[in-house]
């Protein structure tokens, strides 16, 4: 959320703010499924990957439109892909087969 500071105004008004948005999102579901029941937390977690996935194609359209910098997208990159092993991991927890 520190890079939507740093964007040009017209952007940090649009997918600065959808930026932020799912990133609020993520947070929220990934609370949400830390305290779902067992049985349906899967279901929760896919929705988490769904978010991160939407968050990282966001990402990378506001690089390749020229909104942030090249080392506000690597650093973010590296941090959601670390997430994404996170919640695979999890996800394979629940689901062993």
């Amino acid at each position: 959320m520190s890079i939507v500071p740093h964007m040009p105004r017209g952007a940090r008004f649009t997918i600065g703010t959808r930026i932020e948005n799912k990133f609020l999102d993520l947070l929220e579901l990934t609370y949400i499924s830390y305290f779902t029941e067992k049985d349906k937390k899967s279901e929760k977690l896919s929705e988490c990957i769904l978010t991160l996935d939407t968050l990282k194609f966001l990402i990378s359209v506001a690089w390749e439109g020229k909104v942030i910098s090249n080392r506000h997208c690597e650093e973010i990159s590296i941090k959601l892909e670390e997430v994404g092993k996170m919640f695979g991991g999890w996800k394979k927890n629940l689901n062993p087969y």
